[in-house]
Formats: C-alpha cells, structure tokens, sequence
C-alpha cells in the first residue's frame, strides 16, 4: 500500500512520511507547541519514540510529516489503527492552512485503515486547534485533567494498612504491573493493551524510573502500583500509571503509594509532581483527597467517519 498524500500545501513545504530517526526532531516541535501554550516544555523525546513504536502503527503509512524549505519541521500527524490522531502545527506555521491539510490527512488515513470513528485530545485552552475540530464535526466526549502537587516541603507518607507492604519497583515486577494496571484501566479504557504497547509507555521508557515507583503487596501479590517518570527539562515528577487492586480498594493505598513517589521526587529535588486523569475513570476526587490539584484540562473530540 502506497502512503498517502497529502493535499497541495503551499510552495514552500513539502511532505513525508516519518521514521523512527525523526523522534528527537519532532519533539522539538512538540515541546515548541508546548512552550507556546503552556509556558513550558511538558513532553520527553522517549514519549514520541514510542508513539513512533506502537503495535499497529506503520510510519511508513500511519505518520506524516511536513518541513519547510529549510528542512526544519513544520508540522507533523500520526493516525493508529484508524481510531486515534494526532496533529501539531509549529507555532511559527501556524496560520497557513498547515492544520487543516493535516487533518484532512488523517481522517483520509483512518477511512483507508477501516477506522469507524477517529478521536484527538486537544488542550482546552487551544483555541485554534479547538475551533478547527468543532467546524470539522468533531464533539468533545471526555473531560482530562492535568493535576499537580506543590512540595515546599517533604510530604509526610501515611503507613500502609494492615497486611500491606510497599516498596520500590524493581526488575521482575513488569508482568505484574501489567497485569494489574490493564485490569484496573478496563473498566473505562475502550480496549485493552498488549503487553509490549502498554511497556513502550511505561516501564520500557527511558524516562521510567523504578525508584520512584513504589508497588503495594498483600499475601504476595502486588495490589497497587505508582509507575513514575522523570522527565528531563520539566523540573516536575510525572506519575504515569495509577492502579489499586479492585478488592483492595478504599483503604488508602493509592494514597500511601502516591506520597510515597511524592516524597521520592522530593527528595531528587524536584518540587511539583504532576499526573492525568479523565472523566471516565472517576478518580479525579481522590487525587484532589491526597492534596492534589487541577493545574489544566484538555478534551477528547471525536468524530464519525462516513465513507467517502
């Protein structure tokens, strides 16, 4: 199957598709996006390697990428297995039709990959970006919440309940956080993940660090897990799994756990731990019960795709 094209775009771009090599150029352009809205550079160079990786995802196919005369990036898309997209336009290209034509290309991609429905988060506060997908049809149907917990100084780490011991992640635990993760995540994720695309994200990253990663244990088995990544260039902690065994539930240990990879980043220096979460999986009160706050919020738009 041929890669396909994108629509005319003025003279002075041209378009390709991207190859894993691209990785650390195309976070150049996301974190230039991200400095533009937020203020700041959120995102690591091993996020979008592993974007690069998922299972199912052909670069020759499913990403595109557009430079400008100079060979400097000017915007880039990726659309996996027909469902989900993602479109960044430079801020210095911004202006010029780029978004458009990109998402013109995506949902062309995900009718030729058989996609139903195609899905994109988009910050709440990207106007542009939001404006764009209203006047293409897109609804938002899940709220995201960016939160964050503030450390002037060491959190104090409640004890584990009764039976329950914590300690730090370490080699032999993957299968296991695997496993409890991806149980806790179906009862609102619309699929479940392999073993090697939930690791791209999670313990496979170079930017995962067992350390700060504390794992909860009850008669030998592992009941709860924080999977924690530090991020160069932020200067915060980032969590990027939370899971409590079902039947574990409601006993504190996502807070014990939480805190305890709090006080680790702490004490690596850093002063602002942050993580995600969404409507969908009705956790958003108990993070703000550990102390936690909404720093910012992004939706998830969706669209039908008729048949062209």
């Amino acid at each position: 199957m041929a890669h396909l094209s994108l629509p005319p775009l003025p003279d002075r771009y041209r378009s390709r598709a991207a190859t894993v090599a691209d990785a650390p150029e195309i976070h150049h352009l996301v974190a230039a996006c991200e400095r533009e809205l937020l203020g700041r550079a959120e995102s690591g160079a091993d996020g979008v390697a592993a974007d690069l990786a998922l299972p199912g995802l052909d670069p020759a196919l499913d990403t595109l990428l557009v430079q400008d005369r100079s060979g400097r990036l000017a915007g880039r898309a990726w659309v996996h297995n027909g469902r989900r997209s993602k479109v960044d336009v430079h801020p210095a290209h911004r202006g010029r039709g780029l978004g458009g034509r990109l998402l013109d290309w995506v949902e062309a991609r995900a009718r030729e990959a058989g996609g139903l429905r195609l899905s994109q988060t988009v910050p709440d506060g990207d106007r542009a970006a939001v404006g764009l997908l209203r006047s293409r049809g897109y609804g938002a149907f899940v709220t995201e919440w960016q939160l964050e917990f503030a450390m002037s100084a060491e959190p104090a780490v409640p004890d584990p309940p009764a039976g329950v011991t914590v300690r730090p992640f370490r080699a032999g635990d993957e299968q296991a956080a695997y496993l409890l993760t991806e149980d806790a995540f179906d009862e609102w994720q619309p699929r479940r993940k392999s073993y090697p695309e939930w690791a791209l994200h999670t313990v496979e990253r170079d930017t995962f660090v067992p350390a700060l990663s504390p794992v909860a244990f009850a008669g030998g088995e592992m009941v709860g897990a924080v999977l924690a990544l530090d991020v160069p260039g932020t200067g915060e902690g980032y969590v990027e799994r939370v899971a409590v065994r079902r039947d574990h539930r409601d006993r504190g240990i996502a807070r014990v756990l939480l805190r305890e990879s709090f006080r680790a980043f702490h004490l690596r220096g850093r002063r602002t731990c942050t993580l995600w979460t969404h409507s969908e999986t009705g956790a958003l009160s108990l993070y703000e019960r550990v102390g936690m706050t909404v720093r910012r919020s992004s939706s998830v738009y969706g669209k039908p795709l008729a048949a062209e």
